[in-house]
């Protein structure tokens, strides 16, 4: 493995936590449920989408880049998915009659 690819691996990685930071930070500061929802389902996928980049990158096998590949398709697709689910929830809630 060369110390190019380790580098840009250490660095994607860097910036995933950043944005699982910025997510968390989120979570924390913004008022109401579907901002954070948003801001949770975003971020989160970038942030895990870069952290897994990083790792495969850093592991140097393409045999790591499947199930971490796998990881990040699963999550994006359930972030998605229960976020819909949840914003639809509160959305009918509140303009019920």
């Amino acid at each position: 493995m060369s110390a190019a690819l380790f580098g840009l691996g250490l660095v994607l990685m860097s910036l995933g936590i950043v944005f699982l930071f910025v997510a968390a930070l989120g979570l924390w500061r913004l008022p109401d449920l579907l901002s954070r929802l948003h801001v949770l389902t975003k971020a989160d996928t970038a942030g895990l989408a870069l952290v897994a980049l990083g790792a495969a990158c850093v592991s140097g096998s393409l045999a790591a880049l499947l199930p971490l590949l796998l990881c990040v398709v699963l999550v994006a697709i359930s972030g998605a998915t229960i976020g819909h689910l949840v914003a639809r929830s509160v959305t009918r809630r509140e303009t019920a009659p």
